[in-house]
């Protein structure tokens, strides 16, 4: 069977995050595809994607482009529409924001494997606005000007699905909220994640781990409160626009640590006692990065959590994101006497290594294409 020539389309490449290690193992199934994207960051991203060819949009050419990229969100339509990818058979977009939105020509298979409608504008509009600024639409824009913006997003993120002909939602909660926005089936893939390669550990040194970025949904604010309350010692690894305010939220019981390296992030999980995971996610990759090392999870039972923490097995849910609920929450997982192994054992049945397997099964039966 001939090969076909395929794009791989992202939305945009500033740092190694959980849609970046999708990403990651679609570059390495077609290392000879072209990667498009709006903006890249030279250097920030793993070598299987760095040593792509890649091909930016217009975006990559505004001032400060790699680290304010989010102001120019209301250009983002325009900017993917514009990415060529009239001469591939294949292509495959990994999506959050616009990448589904790229324009393929009218015979070419077009699968996009999506982490959730674009969030700035659908469920967590609120969450992103405060009475000042829109955070992550335009950067700082006036709340009279917001919802204007959010309606035009609105509108053509949902006439774009339909340049996409197969949708792979990272979980049953992307698949439902792809229904809701979208009116378009997909199927469930969940995400690769590295579990089998974190160290197991059923001891701690005390603390409990909070990380990830600093935004206004993952509401780190809650758990710092949580634990001013608490008096227990948290440590809070990440970075982002929230980071200041978080910081001077903080007591002196909690330590901030900027982002660390993957040898250091695996020896934070190995020795916390578990995570907090306060936030409703799409999917969350870090409850099962924490459960590898056979960690539980305090999280909101809200979410992609569902799916991947277990309630009094690998974990406890808290129902309502207040200081009180996860205070009890906190203090339940302190009481129970948790299986690590079993906690571990669960986390693997989510391995980067059956990602690859059911992707690839699943590109080879919908595209005709046998990734490498």
């Amino acid at each position: 069977m001939e090969t076909k020539r395929v794009a791989l389309v992202h939305d945009w490449m500033t740092g190694m995050r959980g849609g970046e290690k999708i990403l990651e193992i679609f570059c390495e199934m077609f290392p000879a595809a072209t990667l498009f994207t709006l903006v890249h960051k030279k250097g920030a991203l793993s070598p299987s994607i760095e040593r792509m060819h890649i091909e930016t949009s217009f975006i990559q050419n505004l001032p400060r482009a790699t680290t304010h990229y989010q102001k120019y969100l209301p250009l983002f339509p325009a900017a993917i529409e514009q990415l060529n990818v009239k001469d591939f058979e294949l292509v495959i977009s990994t999506s959050h924001a616009v990448a589904k939105g790229v324009i393929p020509h009218a015979g070419a298979q077009h699968l996009c494997y999506i982490n959730t409608p674009m969030r700035y504008v659908w469920d967590m509009y609120e969450q992103y606005v405060n009475p000042q600024k829109l955070h992550g639409i335009g950067g700082t824009i006036t709340r009279a000007a917001a919802p204007h913006i959010a309606t035009y997003l609105r509108m053509w993120d949902a006439s774009s699905c339909n340049r996409v002909d197969r949708f792979v939602a990272n979980s049953r909660n992307v698949q439902r909220r792809v229904w809701r926005h979208y009116r378009r089936e997909s199927d469930v893939i969940y995400p690769p994640v590295e579990t089998a390669s974190f160290p197991f550990s059923p001891e701690h040194d005390g603390y409990d781990l909070l990380l990830g970025a600093m935004v206004p949904y993952k509401r780190f604010d809650l758990a710092i409160e949580a634990y001013n309350a608490l008096g227990h010692k948290l440590i809070v690894m990440g970075s982002g626009p929230e980071e200041k305010s978080l910081r001077r939220l903080a007591g002196s019981n909690i330590t901030f640590l900027p982002p660390q390296s993957q040898s250091q992030l695996m020896q934070l999980y190995a020795r916390s006692r578990f995570l907090v995971f306060p936030g409703e996610e799409d999917f969350g990759i870090v409850p099962l990065e924490a459960q590898s090392c056979g960690k539980p999870v305090v999280a909101f039972g809200r979410g992609g959590a569902l799916e991947t923490v277990v309630d009094s097995e690998t974990g406890v849910y808290f129902d309502e994101q207040s200081v009180e609920c996860l205070c009890e929450a906190v203090k339940l997982a302190e009481a129970t006497d948790w299986d690590a192994a079993a906690i571990r054992a669960h986390s693997l049945k989510f391995d980067s290594a059956i990602f690859k397997a059911k992707i690839g099964d699943y590109i080879a039966l919908h595209a005709g294409e046998k990734p490498e």
